[in-house]
């Protein structure tokens, strides 16, 4: 039997445990310290998941601070508590967004644009704290703005992200190639109708690196030595 979809991200309730302690051991540091974020973009079936992971470990190596990541699943269960429906975050870009433009929704109803809006909140929160890892959800346009904030993108040719798919989720070709296809429909519209922009022009990030010919270990060493240069005058990172 083949995995969900759902199966990819780490799992919400660590991650949510995460931030709680992040936030906890951020009121002990006596000064306010500037600190950076990362935002990862990327094609459907990229190793988006797996790269957040080994940023998290190799930055909180080299700085000696706590780091969490933050996905859609992440960013949903903390706008929960703004009152956003969860059903209503899910469903972000899909055909009942066109119907509300139409002005076709209950009175008192939290539009698409309404949700998506209270999430771009946290989400720019959460980058301008720092130490986040940031994927998808259109980070690298949210937080454009962030001197603290790195953009990076990975790509691949479909048919390597097919057999990505297939790999990560034990499924046939068949699935795989749909998978692949309405992910990648999907996640372009978001973006689009929520935030205006197109995702796929390098011109939001810093760097944009080929998921097919790079190892995430190799992706991660690059994006670490990146922003260590960057911020090497800040005192952030040890040695």
């Amino acid at each position: 039997m083949s995995k969900a979809l759902s199966s990819l991200p780490p799992a919400v309730e660590n991650r949510l445990a995460g931030w709680d302690q992040l936030q906890y051991r951020l009121t002990l540091t006596p000064e306010v310290r500037l600190r950076p974020s990362i935002t990862i973009s990327r094609q459907f079936g990229c190793e988006g998941f797996p790269l957040a992971e080994r940023l998290k470990d190799l930055f909180e190596k080299a700085s000696g601070e706590p780091w969490n990541i933050y996905d859609k699943s992440l960013i949903e269960k903390v706008s929960e508590e703004q009152g956003i429906s969860l059903n209503l975050l899910k469903r972000l870009g899909d055909m009942s967004r066109a119907l509300e433009s139409l002005g076709l929704h209950p009175s008192g109803h939290v539009t698409h644009d309404e949700a998506f809006a209270k999430v771009a909140k946290h989400l720019v929160k959460i980058a301008r704290v720092g130490n986040a890892v940031i994927v998808g959800r259109g980070g690298a346009t949210l937080c454009a703005g962030l001197k603290n904030c790195y953009h990076f993108r990975l790509e691949a040719s479909e048919e390597w992200r097919v057999g990505s798919i297939m790999k990560r989720l034990e499924t046939s070709r068949a699935e795989a190639e749909e998978a692949v296809k309405a992910g990648s429909r999907l996640r372009e519209k978001f973006v689009s109708q929520c935030l205006g922009e197109d995702i796929t022009q390098h011109k939001h990030y810093d760097a944009i690196f080929n998921n097919e010919r790079h190892s995430v270990e190799e992706v991660a060493q690059a994006i670490l030595a990146y922003v260590r240069s960057a911020w090497q005058e800040k005192g952030y990172f040890k040695g």
